[in-house]
């Protein structure tokens, strides 16, 4: 029975992903019309950005609307040597930072349409839990 349970809560998860190349997302936010959630976050250094991602981000409400109405690009900063990305993707990461966070904040949180034009960001840790944070989002729909 529990195994059931598993592979039951398997198929109703929502299947969120979050790609590593902005321009395939905006690629993919252009068909679909969709706006564009860029997540800064060190994965692994960053006690605000855990937190974030464990509490706000992989959220039931949080996924439920984001497979619906995002595309979801992560730049990771990745502080321990056993969690270093690959070069090309350290790449686009700083590329990415350099045109939505400059300052270098971690984490930070941008929504953007789908020419990559900035509608809202975010500083730091999302207090609002994410039943208001998705609300806020959808204030800023088309």
């Amino acid at each position: 029975m529990k195994q059931l349970s598993i592979i039951l809560f398997a198929f109703l998860a929502i299947p969120v992903s979050w790609m590593g190349n902005f321009a395939e997302a905006q690629k993919q936010a252009k068909a679909s019309h969709k706006q564009i959630l860029i997540n800064f976050s060190g994965s692994d250094w960053c006690g605000p950005c855990i937190r974030l991602r464990k509490e706000i981000l992989e959220s039931k409400s949080f996924e439920e609307y984001a497979a619906n109405n995002l595309v979801l690009v992560r730049a990771d900063f990745p502080r321990q040597k056993k969690n270093q990305l690959p070069q090309a993707q350290i790449k686009l990461n700083e590329s990415l930072a350099e045109v939505y966070n400059k300052d270098g904040k971690f984490p930070f949180t941008v929504l953007v349409d789908e020419n990559g034009k900035i509608l809202r960001s975010w500083d730091g840790f999302l207090d609002e839990g994410p039943e208001a944070f998705v609300t806020e989002i959808d204030k800023l729909k088309k």
